[in-house]
């Protein structure tokens, strides 16, 4: 067993030194690697220190070669900037030196030309002062003259005049008087022909038709049952329409009929419409009346403004404002002698263009003034004041051009005319009026006219009687030949028109026609 544990002891030392001995081996040659891979890496890295440096030294040499040429390039492109700034300098110094002697010369030709006008102006003062006192002299020897023919022919220069137109007057009466006629007739032939000729043109340009309109104030009921049902019971529904609308509902034994009465022809047609509608719905209550009334009033707000636009586009005036548009669709629903004024409105509107186009005036203008010019009368019933007063407030309200407003306001004759369009706006209108069928007027009215007529020329003295002919359009006045003479005639035919001019109103002309009959009566026996 001891021999055992020795030698296996033995066994056990002689391996434990032989993997010392390995574990020492491998220590150095591990130990020699490193030191010959370090030798090596370190003559790799002096190898690729050398050719980085290397590198680095031609970059440099490069750069500074490339910095040498840049510096010379700026260096030879400052010497030409300087030398081209010098030049430029030299010429801009002789350029300053020439414009200042030209401003020298100028100066010297402005101060030469201002002497010789102050000399020229010095002698016109003279020439000025000895003109004054040879006039001063002139009119003194013309007084002197004139207190000695008055003293030679005993009268004053006044009464001397008199004299002399007097005589001449008397001498030549019957010379001047037809002259005078002659030259009024020549006159008025060459303005009634160009008149006619600007008038007829206009009229044959525009062709739109016209009839007499009435605004329609009734309505026809489909079954004469619904009359009891439009009065209701104990009439609350016809009290309920009345009070909605404001317009009055007469029912009375017209058969299948209703008739709407109001004032204000807005209201009118408001009612009619609701009266329509419930109609159609077949039931009518005060609840259903309140609905119908208040759609028929926004129907009518509707087609006032479509009506108001179709106005303006037809007439090609599109830059009024939208207000002014809407009222001028109220004008639909006015009728002035039974004619519908937006239509009358409508025809002024294309009659003064033409007019204007042909007297070379301001077409825009003339057409919107005539359209513009009976705007007033789409409120007249609810505001106090004449359409053409209520037209102008509406028309400044809306700041509608001031030459539009002075062409409009003076077609009454209510201000003065301030342009030719005015005239233009004014001779549309009568046009339009006193087209053959264009207005119905009362029979009441015309006898009334033609009696005033008759009345104004009673007032002046020395006529003895008047007749109003040819519808009114004529009046014919015989003076008593005694105390009216020819100059007479002629001063009283003027002195009637105006007076027709100044306190009445009608469409169109009236020809004043004074007669002075002279009869010489013998008799031979």
């Amino acid at each position: 067993m001891l021999v055992v544990f020795l030698i296996s002891s033995r066994v056990k030392s002689q391996n434990y030194y032989n993997m010392l001995y390995l574990i020492l081996l491998g220590c150095v040659g591990l130990v020699i690697g490193f030191f010959s891979g370090y030798t090596t890496r370190s003559r790799v890295a002096v190898k690729d220190v050398n050719s980085i440096e290397q590198k680095i030294k031609t970059k440099l040499d490069e750069a500074e070669r490339e910095s040498k040429e840049i510096v010379n390039k700026a260096q030879e492109k400052a010497t030409t900037i300087i030398d081209e700034a010098r030049n430029e300098e030299k010429e801009r110094k002789l350029s300053w030196q020439k414009t200042e002697e030209r401003l020298m010369k100028r100066e010297e030709v402005v101060s030469r030309d201002s002497e010789i006008i102050r000399a020229h102006s010095l002698e016109l003062r003279k020439e000025e002062e000895r003109i004054v006192s040879l006039r001063k002299d002139a009119e003194g020897l013309v007084i002197a003259a004139e207190e000695n023919l008055q003293k030679i022919a005993g009268l004053s220069k006044e009464e001397a005049k008199n004299q002399i137109v007097k005589k001449v007057k008397d001498d030549n009466r019957e010379e001047i008087l037809s002259l005078i006629k002659k030259m009024e007739t020549e006159k008025s032939e060459e303005v009634e022909k160009k008149t006619l000729d600007v008038i007829t043109t206009a009229l044959q340009r525009y062709s739109r038709g016209h009839i007499s309109d009435i605004t329609t104030t009734s309505y026809i009921l489909p079954g004469e049952d619904l009359k009891g049902k439009i009065i209701g019971r104990e009439g609350r529904n016809i009290k309920t329409l009345e009070r909605l609308t404001g317009a009055e509902f007469i029912i009375d034994e017209t058969p299948d009929t209703v008739l709407i009465s109001s004032f204000d022809p807005v209201r009118r047609e408001v009612a009619k419409i609701a009266i329509e509608k419930l109609v159609q719905d077949g039931r009518i209550q005060p609840a259903k009346i309140e609905e119908k009334v208040e759609e028929a009033q926004q129907e009518i707000e509707k087609r006032t403004q479509k009506i108001g636009e179709e106005a303006v586009y037809e007439v090609g005036i599109l830059d009024l404002p939208k207000e002014i548009v809407h009222i001028l669709g109220r004008l639909h629903f006015r009728s002035s002698y039974g004619q519908n004024v937006l239509e009358h409105s409508i025809e002024v509107a294309h009659i003064s263009g033409m007019i204007a186009s042909e007297l070379g005036c301001n077409v825009e203008i003339a057409k919107k003034a005539g359209l513009l010019h009976d705007i007033g009368k789409a409120i007249d019933q609810e505001v106090v004041g004449s359409h053409v007063e209520l037209g102008i407030k509406i028309l400044k309200k809306y700041n509608i051009d001031e030459r539009v407003i002075q062409a409009m306001m003076s077609h009454h004759d209510d201000y003065p005319f301030a342009s030719a369009e005015s005239y233009i706006v004014t001779a549309g209108d009568i046009v339009s009026a006193a087209r053959p069928g264009a207005r119905r007027g009362m029979i009441e009215q015309y006898i009334k006219r033609l009696e005033e007529l008759e009345r104004v020329t009673k007032e002046f003295a020395g006529v003895k009687n008047s007749y109003a002919v040819s519808a009114g359009r004529e009046l014919r006045v015989f003076v008593v030949p005694e105390k009216i003479d020819d100059f007479g005639a002629v001063q009283l035919a003027k002195d009637i028109a105006g007076k027709i001019e100044a306190e009445m109103k009608y469409p169109g002309d009236i020809k004043v026609v004074v007669i002075r009959e002279v009869r010489s009566v013998e008799y031979a026996r």
